[in-house]
């Protein structure tokens, strides 16, 4: 499992999973030792404290995937930076994201010549739990980047 978790990120360690009907639950933690603030780009190693961050991913075995992360939030080391504290980022997650970059991606390759209705139902069979509007929402966002 730590090789898939990999995959996503190599700054993360998986740390245990639980299938609960139609859904895997994947915990992982950081496993990174100094973070750099975003605000003034100085390494951190001080910890504030912990906060977990739960995501859909692709499927796995026919099943849905959450993964619930243990995001750090950290002090930032630099006392002339304007913000004291700034929480871990990861490349593949956009800020406050509830969904990876690839599996919206496969929301829209399944949702681009169907019905938002259709996609939804296909969709929440055994890929992710996505309503109609989120299906409408990403479609117009693609649309938007290509004009």
């Amino acid at each position: 499992m730590d090789e898939f978790i990999k995959l996503l990120d190599k700054n993360l360690d998986y740390v245990s999973h639980e299938i609960v009907g139609d859904t895997i639950f994947i915990r992982v933690i950081s496993n990174r030792q100094k973070v750099i603030c975003p605000y003034c780009g100085r390494l951190s190693v001080k910890t504030h404290s912990h906060y977990e961050r739960s995501f859909q991913d692709l499927p796995m075995q026919g099943k849905k995937v959450q993964i619930i992360l243990q995001n750090r939030k950290m002090f930032c080391e630099n006392p002339e930076c304007n913000y004291a504290t700034f929480a871990e980022k990861f490349d593949f997650l956009p800020a406050n994201a509830k969904k990876t970059q690839r599996l919206k991606d496969e929301i829209i390759n399944i949702s681009i010549n169907v019905s938002s209705l259709t996609a939804m139902n296909l969709l929440r069979n055994n890929i992710a739990d996505v309503g109609k509007s989120t299906i409408c929402n990403l479609l117009k966002k693609r649309e938007s980047s290509y004009q």
